[in-house]
């Protein structure tokens, strides 16, 4: 039986927002072989190919090394220094305090614009870069972060030649056991490679803000404190992902990494180039899924859609007088909030899911108005809603997400 789970927004198609965020257990925030040839000698070794993506036959087949000849000179390490407030333990006025937060970033055009993870240079009072394989420090400029995304656009002023803009992919072309390799500076490392595979798609990891993040790329190459803000690049060299998150219980890589798309991602940064900020588009309300299964067993009046657990106070959905749950039911030792509304369409487009609300709110922006299709009482009726913006940041769920 499917798990009750909040529903909330992204901007990149899944922009459902106000309820709470996934809880992921131990979310952290972020070698081919060879073989040869000779006469009596044994092969003399050669790199292998990794193996052809399984959903683009015609693209090039390039080995782990040829994508980090090709690609390693267009990342860069990324250092963040952040001064704050800390009380002291003797019951003293507070003293600032200086740290330093390292991750990494690729460039993504010759004009010195660099995308990274929010987390990253979140609160900086100074980011510096260095591009490459240079030990040159350089000075960047925050252009804009989204921490609802977890992306974030940095800008060097550097000669063009200095720059090697990264070739992006398509996520949406990517299959499960698809290669892919990381680049990037785990444990202050500069530009280590590491290989896998795309080990699962449209996965869910809670943002910095405590908002969701949806349709994100598993994988088990190996990724640590320090690859965050770096690429995940296909198996022909193009950048299909930004290395976000993992999922571990020892603090390191366990071959549980995520990536958030790189059209997603690419989409933010433009907003971030022209506007300086993002805008989501808000409904306010918390959910799950309802299924044939659990539609059967509370006697539910349709088989699919999205039930309602809460719509937040003060906002659009609540406002509209949209309905959320009135108690609780246990189905297969798991509770599931029943009495809510069911949304069953938007716009008259037909969902079966939270998640397909969400992408439904996510093709719109703050103000637009839609109609909800609901089911209350096994009646069905619309209601009008006016989205609003999201917040800055959703009230913490206790989930343990922690990022490097």
């Amino acid at each position: 039986m499917q798990r009750a789970r909040r529903l909330l927004a992204t901007p990149f198609g899944s922009a459902l927002t106000g309820g709470l965020v996934v809880t992921i257990a131990g979310l952290i925030a972020i070698e081919a072989g060879w073989i040869d040839a000779g006469d009596d000698q044994p092969e003399p070794l050669a790199q292998v190919p990794l193996i052809q993506p399984a959903s683009s036959e015609q693209q090039e087949a390039l080995t782990a090394g040829e994508i980090y000849r090709r690609d390693n000179d267009g990342v860069v390490y990324v250092q963040a220094q952040r001064r704050q407030q800390v009380n002291s333990p003797f019951g003293l006025l507070p003293q600032e305090q200086e740290s330093t937060a390292t991750g990494s970033g690729f460039v993504i055009d010759d004009e010195g614009h660099i995308l990274t993870n929010a987390h990253v240079v979140q609160g900086a009072s100074k980011i510096e870069v260095k591009i490459g394989d240079s030990d040159r420090p350089v000075d960047a400029k925050l252009v804009g972060s989204d921490p609802s995304t977890d992306v974030a656009v940095v800008e060097v002023d550097v000669d063009s030649d200095e720059l090697h803009p990264l070739e992006l992919g398509d996520p949406d072309q990517l299959r499960v056991g698809d290669p892919v390799v990381a680049i990037g500076n785990p444990y202050g490392l500069e530009r280590t490679l590491t290989s896998g595979i795309v080990s699962a798609l449209q996965r869910e990891i809670q943002a910095p803000n405590g908002f969701s993040i949806d349709g994100v790329i598993q994988t088990d190459a190996a990724i640590n404190p320090g690859n965050s803000g770096g690429p995940l690049i296909d198996g022909s060299g193009r950048v299909v992902g930004i290395n976000s998150q993992i999922a571990t219980s020892s603090g390191g890589s366990e071959g549980v990494g995520f990536a958030v798309p790189i059209d997603a991602a690419q989409e933010v940064a433009d907003q971030l180039l022209d506007d300086g900020e993002v805008e989501h588009a808000y409904l306010g309300v918390s959910g799950t899924d309802v299924t044939p299964e659990i539609a059967a067993t509370l006697d539910l009046s349709v088989k699919r859609g999205a039930m309602v657990a809460e719509a937040l106070d003060g906002g659009p959905a609540a406002e509209a007088g949209i309905r959320g749950a009135s108690g609780q039911a246990t189905i297969d030792g798991e509770s599931f909030p029943v009495g809510g509304d069911i949304i069953v369409a938007v716009d008259s487009e037909s969902v079966g899911s939270m998640d397909e609300v969400s992408e439904a709110i996510g093709s719109h922006q703050p103000a637009d108005r839609i109609t909800l299709t609901i089911v209350r009482n096994r009646e069905r009726r619309d209601v009008e809603v006016e989205l609003g913006s999201r917040p800055q940041r959703l009230q913490d769920s206790g989930s343990s997400l922690l990022q490097p």
